[in-house]
This record gives structure tokens, sequence and C-alpha cells, in this order.
């Protein structure tokens, strides 16, 4: 089970990675400026934004295991036809449809792991699966850059090659993969109940509603998820400038070639594989030693959300490519050391029944900077502002999502007594 989220979440970041490497060439051949670029890119946050959303409804009305299944071949088909853009519309339709694919993988992603994994190994199990995350942009680097080199610089190529994957990806998607653990043929009894010993997130009565309160729109006012949810708006916006900007600015402001970019754009998503893996075993390591798993949590997404912003602010300003190259390296390192924590920290927070639709509308705010992030970009890196200040305006905007969440973070207590107060 672990291994096909694994598949799936690498084939999704391996698809964005396609148009992050190969944007200085659809720029040139299709003859868009920089801030046209930009709408493109965040044209698939405008759908994936409430497609987490409803993707997150639709995995507790029906099952994590449709709802990832439909959603893959989605963006797969729409990976290969963005080959088929001849211009700014066309384009930009393509990409809407793709990011509506890609919206509802995270959530179900989310939901079918606290499905399948006990409570004190699921940090570990979240960060191993989002691993795949930066691996499918380790991967995807530097054979896109081979697929242009072998091509003659024929982007389009590349993205049909990908989709074609993905449509493979379903069908085993399908074969293999079951919504929980006991309609798997292959679950002994022995392994579900050591799955069922502490599964639930609703377990814990601490600041919890019972179980039967399905209005899951309740929990979007409790300061633990609102904060969560800004922190991890804050992550993304890091993120997807990241994705979808770093390879055109070592081109053009560090002058990387296409070739070299199968190196020094594929280093930074080394780190980030690290870090997520890390990031789940140390707060599960926490988490065992001290009791306080929400905690463990929580204070590793304020620190490594800190750190990331702070050093983000620093990518202008350092000498020479290696330099920007390294240092984005623990960037997307502290990044995803946070990364897998922010699905958990709502799963303590939310009842099971609910964490479908809460994880969604956390996912929501969370991709709508990924809609503005990359927008926004391509007009400041062209204005007086530039690359340097570009990095800045994120770094801020990550440190007050860890200062809001170090803030109003914590879990407030049940009163004895009171099922249902939070």
């Amino acid at each position: 089970m672990l291994a096909s989220d694994f598949a799936i979440l690498a084939l999704s970041h391996a698809d964005r990675a396609v148009m992050g490497v190969a944007a200085p060439l659809i720029i040139a051949d299709l003859g868009f400026g920089r801030p046209t670029f930009g709408w493109i890119l965040a044209a698939v946050a405008f759908t994936s934004s409430p497609f987490a959303f409803l993707g997150g409804l639709l995995a507790d009305k029906v099952g994590p295991r449709k709802v990832m299944g439909w959603a893959t071949l989605v963006w797969s088909v729409f990976t290969a036809l963005t080959a088929a853009g001849i211009g700014f519309v066309t384009l930009l339709l393509i990409r809407l449809f793709f990011g509506a694919g890609e919206g509802p993988q995270t959530t179900a992603t989310a939901k079918i792991l606290h499905n399948w994994f006990p409570k004190h190994e699921l940090g570990t199990a979240v960060g191993i699966a989002n691993a795949a995350t930066p691996l499918g942009g380790v991967i995807a680097t530097p054979l896109v850059v081979a697929i242009l080199s072998a091509t003659h610089n024929n982007w389009r190529v590349a993205f049909v090659i990908f989709g074609a994957l993905g449509v493979l990806f379903t069908i085993g998607w399908f074969v293999v993969v079951r919504d929980r653990p006991g309609n798997h043929p292959r679950v002994s009894p022995a392994e579900l109940e050591h799955i069922h010993a502490d599964t639930a997130p609703a377990a814990e009565v601490r600041g919890r509603r019972r179980e039967g309160d399905h209005r899951w729109w309740r929990f979007l006012a409790v300061p633990a998820v609102w904060a969560t949810a800004v922190a991890f708006f804050g992550y993304a916006w890091i993120l997807w400038t990241f994705v979808n900007w770093f390879p055109m600015y070592l081109v053009q402001e560090r002058d990387v070639d296409i070739t070299g970019l199968a190196v020094s754009g594929a280093i930074p998503w080394v780190g980030g594989c690290v870090g997520l893996v890390l990031g789940g075993l140390f707060t599960d390591a926490v988490a065992r030693r001290t009791g306080a798993s929400y905690a463990s949590r929580r204070w590793t997404v304020v620190a490594g959300l800190l750190l990331t912003g702070l050093l983000f602010a620093l990518i202008g300003v350092v000498d020479g490519a290696a330099g920007a190259v390294a240092l984005m390296s623990a960037v997307v390192f502290l990044l995803y050391f946070t990364g897998a924590q922010y699905w958990l920290i709502v799963g303590e927070a939310v009842p099971g029944a609910s964490y479908g639709a809460v994880s969604g509308a956390v996912q929501m705010v969370a991709t709508t900077a990924a809609i503005i992030a990359p927008a926004t970009t391509g007009y400041l890196v062209e204005s007086a502002v530039g690359w340097g200040g570009t990095f800045a305006i994120a770094s801020g905007i990550a440190v007050v999502g860890s200062v809001l969440l170090a803030a109003f973070g914590r879990l407030p207590i049940q009163p004895a007594g009171d099922a249902s107060a939070r």
C-alpha cells in the first residue's frame, strides 16, 4: 500500500517538474513573457485548490481508492495533452484540467494512510510516502533533460511520455490498492490487529468532538486547524516558487544551460527526499519518547518553516550557481522536513469522520499559494523587486505562518463531562 502511494505521488511531482525544466524552451517557442507564463503555471492551482477540497469530501464518501485512481487518470491524460498547446489560451485550458486531476491526490493519500497505519507509525508512513514527491523531481529532471537532448529540445515529447506513464500507473493502482486493510486479501489477522490498535485519529479525547459529529465545517474555526492552514500556505508559497521558477532562475540568472539542469536542478530534490523521511522518523521518535505526538509535530513545523524562510531569503544574494543550488538544497530539505506534519496535525485535531473534508479545506488554503506565487513571481522578477526581492517576500510569508502556528496552534482541552466541546 505504501509503495503504491509512493509511486503515484512520485509521478505526480514528476509531471510538475517537466513543466519547470521545459519552461525556458516553452517560453522561447511560444513567445511568452515571464508574467504571461506565470499565469499558465498558476492555472494548475486554480483548479487543484477546489478539487483538493472536493477530493477530501469524496474520499470520506466513496473511499480514497476511487478518488486517487480517477484523479491520476485525469492528470495523466492532460499531461500528455500539454504537448498540444499552441498558445496562451490552449495551454491555460489544458493546465486547468491537469490541476483538477492533481487536486485530490494529497487529501486522498492522507486519508488512505490514516486508514492503513496505526497512529504511532503514521508520521513515518506519511513521511516515506511524501518523500516520493521530491523523488519525482530527482528522477524527472535529468530524464526530461535527456529527452530534450535526444529530441533536439522538443519539449512536447516529454509531456507525452510522462502522460503515458500515468495511464499505466492508474491501471496498477486499481489492481493493487484497497481503501482499508480489512478489504485486502493479503492482510493477515495479526496485521489487522496491529493496525487497528490505535489507527483512528479520533481515539484521543483531548480536544475532540464525538465521532458521530459530522459537521466538519465547525472544525475550521479551531485555532490549531486554521493556524496549520496558514503555515501550510507559507510552505506552499516557497515550494511552488521553487518548483515553477528555480530552473528558470538558474538558466536566466546563473547562466546554467539546459544540460546543466540535469544535475543542478535535481540536487535540491534529493534534499527534499531526505528531509521528508527524516522528518517523519524524527517526529514519531519524539512522540514515542515523550507521549506528546501533537506537540512534536507542531513544533517541528514551527522550527522547520522558520529556518526555511530565513534561508530562502538568501538565495538571491549568495555567490555563484553552486552556492544558489547548495542553499536551495538546504531550503528544500528543511521545507520537506515539515512536509508530512501538516496532515498529521489536522489528523490529531479533528475526528476521523471529518478528516477528509477538513484536510481538504486546509489543502485548499495551501493550494491558494500555488495560484498566487507562480503568477506574482512572473511580475515581481520583471519589476524593480527582482529575484532577490521575490525570494525575500516568500521568506516573509513562511515566517508569518511559523509564528502563527507557534502562537495559536495549541489544542484546547476538552472539558470533563462534555464530549462535544473543544
